[in-house]
């Protein structure tokens, strides 16, 4: 499940990460980077209007007994006004559009960097992490660039410029003010952060306690079943005590908070007033200019309140940007899209083939296996699950690498092959068919983007598929829902084996294609694979042994070891035989394996 940019960790200022947040410029367009300059000139213009305000209140306070001064201060406002809004519309855009192609860069190369990734990164990172960082990361640095960095450099800006002008106008009352107004700021910070965090605690809790309800009713036949009914009304009972006894007490925080607000914050203002305007009294200073402090404490106090804010923004971004950083600089398959080669023309060979995947370097899945495949003809693997036979398209896809030995294809390593050009030739077919969310021809037309309605309507055809595409509403225009959820598990394998048609491979892989199908939709896919298979390379991994009955050459495999080898008949043949037990007893391999006397 993907995180929400709330829940997004902080990282530590420091001269490192500094470093590598800063790396995020080289996204940016050198023509967006002059934009970037002029739009940070803009913000402090802003800024500096922005701070104009409160001397321009104080100037009309003190011109109340003459008209012409306050037709003039008034005339100030307009001008201030026209400014400030003329900066800040070209601050947003500017900023807007450089947030925006630099998110668009960054979708981009970080979708590639995933993309082109090898198998073993997709084992071992979680889906909703890696979705994460387009949406949480991604958002949350294209929200800085857009926003949270402008905002963090304009109240610095009006933080420093404000102060000093207090100190400019009145030594005395600014002393007063920073002494008083930015410790009760600074102490209100951290007391609404732990809020906060007591607030984000009580959430958590809330969908703890909506999961309880949820399993519960999702699972209520089993609840019933069990007569369990007791024991969920205790569990979630005892769930929500917690919650209300967590939510009492962050109602008393915040009832804590509002009476130091009033005490606190606001008696700090009214003791400035009172202190002003006994200066105002002695003539130290002018009513007016009284107004303009107060309003610039306001100001000061305010930014110093909204910095801490921004700053853990800052922060959060700086550890996006690492995150999606880490993903670009990882190393990626290499591959090239080229002119596919022929790879098979001389067939398939393993040659003393060992392998154990990277997460269990100890337990070798493949041990020590040769075989080879003709050009044209068909090889089966049969065997229990985990004996390997799954792993064996990953290698020759190159999804990973051998330990030991060599595969050959036409006579060549596939390490010194083409990635791109090796994957070309080849076509699977698997057990559990993954489908997209588009229409029946986009999904046909996968394994060919370039491919005409013709040449997909032909591939359905072979595939025994145009029959029931035709007799939806929309044909091949239907849409097939996500992951294909709006057709039957045979519907799915022929479209699957029509994408495989089109894609028209040297060396065709069938990874029990037919292992969850129902009899009638098996007869009508083997039907469809025994057009896809006509004349050309096949490996044919499966459970039921009628699917393989007529293939070229047959391999039993046994924990990562061929155990037989050799055709149907020449299996058939063997005294006591693996395989030929199997059949004679018309046991699945699982089954068999299982329990072979």
């Amino acid at each position: 499940m993907a995180r929400n940019d709330r829940d997004l960790p902080k990282t530590k200022l420091n001269k490192e990460s500094m470093r590598r947040a800063l790396r995020i410029f080289g996204f940016i367009g050198k023509t967006d980077k002059w934009l970037f300059a002029l739009g940070t000139l803009f913000l402090v213009l802003t800024a500096i209007t922005a701070l104009l305000f409160p001397e321009l209140i104080g100037r009309m306070v003190d011109s109340y007994t003459s008209l012409e001064k306050l037709k003039n201060a008034a005339n100030g406002f307009l001008y201030l006004f026209i400014a400030q809004a003329v900066f800040s519309f070209l601050r947003i855009g500017l900023y807007v559009r450089i947030a925006e192609n630099l998110t668009y860069a960054l979708r981009k190369r970080l979708y590639k960097a995933v993309l082109l990734q090898n198998m073993d990164f997709f084992h071992q990172n979680r889906t909703g992490d890696l979705l994460s960082r387009f949406t949480a990361d991604i958002g949350q640095i294209q929200d800085s660039f857009s926003s949270n960095l402008a905002m963090f450099l304009r109240q610095v800006l009006v933080i420093v410029g404000g102060v000093v002008y207090l100190f400019i106008k009145s030594p005395t009352m600014a002393m007063y003010m920073l002494a008083t107004v930015p410790i009760v700021v600074i102490v209100s910070l951290f007391f609404g952060r732990y809020i906060r965090k007591i607030s984000r605690q009580v959430q958590d809790m809330t969908g703890s306690n909506t999961v309880i309800a949820e399993e519960t009713i999702s699972g209520i036949q089993n609840v019933k079943a069990f007569t369990n009914e007791d024991f969920e009304l205790n569990r979630y009972g005892s769930d929500v005590e917690n919650l209300r006894r967590k939510s009492i007490y962050r109602g008393l925080l915040r009832g804590a908070f509002s009476s130091f607000i009033i005490v606190c914050l606001f008696g700090s203002i009214v003791w400035l007033i009172f202190m002003g305007l006994g200066m105002v009294q002695s003539g130290e200073i002018q009513m007016g200019e009284m107004f303009s402090f107060m309003l610039y404490t306001a100001f000061v106090g305010g930014s110093i309140g909204g910095l801490a804010e921004q700053f853990v923004q800052i922060q959060k971004t700086i550890g996006a940007v690492e995150r999606v950083l880490d993903l670009i600089d990882k190393p990626t398959e290499e591959i090239e899209i080229s002119a596919a080669e022929k790879p098979l023309s001389n067939g398939l060979q393993f040659q003393h083939v060992s392998f154990s995947y990277p997460s269990r370097p100890g337990f070798e899945v493949i041990k020590n296996m040769s075989f080879d495949i003709a050009p044209g003809t068909s090889l089966a693997v049969v065997g229990p699950s985990g004996a390997g036979k799954s792993t064996l398209v990953n290698l020759i896809y190159r999804f990973y690498s051998p330990n030991s030995g060599r595969i050959l294809m036409g006579g060549r390593d596939i390490s010194e092959t083409d990635l791109y050009s090796l994957r070309r030739g080849l076509a699977l077919v698997p057990q559990e068919i993954m489908l997209f969310g588009g229409s029946i021809a986009e999904n046909i037309r996968y394994g060919n983007p370039d491919a005409n309605d013709e040449q997909v309507k032909e591939a359905a055809v072979k595939a025994n598929a145009h029959d029931f595409i035709s007799a939806f509403p929309e044909g091949y225009k239907t849409i097939v829902g996500d992951r294909g959820i709006r057709l039957s598990g045979g519907q799915r394998q022929r479209i699957a084996i029509a994408r495989a048609i089109l894609r028209d491979p040297d060396l065709l892989i069938l990874d029990e294609a037919t292992s969850s199908l129902d009899t009638e939709s098996e007869q009508q896919v083997q039907a469809a694979l025994a057009t896809l298979m006509k004349n050309r390379t096949s490996i044919i991994i499966a459970h039921r042994l009628s699917t393989i009955r007529h293939a070229d050459k047959i391999i039993v495999m046994r924990s990562g070891s061929i155990a037989e080898t050799g055709t149907h008949d020449e299996l058939m043949k063997i005294e006591n035989g693996l395989y030929r037990r199997m059949v004679e007893k018309q046991l699945e391999p699982e089954d068999f394996f299982s329990n072979p006397e």
